[in-house]
């Protein structure tokens, strides 16, 4: 679809999120995301696929232009009504196009790794296509937005060990390319997957950044 960007991803994604999520019962497990129930962060996705600008900024400005509070005021909009609604609700707006202020594949790098902070919480896995993969990993690696995963790969080499891909300068961190994405993001449950004379750096950096 020429010029739609990573959309085609992104719903792709929701999609096959929900389709993972159909028969889970342990909603109330912890996730990968610090602080958030496996259903929380599927609340918080949900959230994403439903916002605009301009929501967006009324809901800052209700929260005080405090971040965190209108997340969670987000999160427990969309969790209200149970699991089940609030699956029924990705599926729903899982072809939206619509979102926060920001680029397009910020969100497509939401839905992978949120959607990999809930399926790797359960158990659950997922072959993501090598070119989402490469196309988020190329994001973080540029961006600081929320999260500072520029900082924190800053002055290392990244290798992916299960496709053509690899950026930066510095000690090297190989494994596999989802687990890179996830350590750029700080999650430390990736890094038992990696290896390399640059590991030991990133692993302090996700402890601290």
């Amino acid at each position: 679809m020429p010029g739609s960007g990573p959309w085609p991803e992104i719903h792709r994604e929701r999609a096959a999120l929900a389709d993972d999520l159909a028969d889970v019962q342990a909603w109330s497990a912890p996730s990968l995301c610090r602080e958030w129930t496996v259903h929380d962060v599927l609340g918080h996705i949900v959230s994403t696929a439903t916002l605009t600008p301009v929501r967006f900024f009324a809901g800052l400005a209700g929260s005080g232009f405090r971040f965190a509070a209108m997340t969670a005021k987000n999160i427990a909009r969309e969790t209200a009504d149970g699991p089940a609604a609030t699956l029924a609700r990705l599926r729903e707006h899982a072809d939206d196009t619509t979102g926060p202020p920001g680029p397009a594949d910020s969100w497509l790098g939401e839905i992978v790794v949120h959607g990999t902070d809930i399926r790797w919480a359960l158990g659950l896995d997922r072959a993501f296509p090598a070119a989402t993969l490469i196309r988020v990993a190329e994001f973080y690696r540029r961006s600081n937005l929320l999260i500072g995963a520029k900082n924190r790969v800053g002055g290392l080499t990244l290798r992916a060990s299960d496709t053509e891909w690899s950026a930066g300068s510095g000690p090297e961190v190989a494994g596999p390319l989802l687990a890179l994405v996830m350590a750029m993001t700080g999650r430390e449950a990736a890094l038992d997957q990696l290896s390399g004379a640059g590991l030991e750096e990133l692993s302090a950096r996700c402890r601290t950044v």
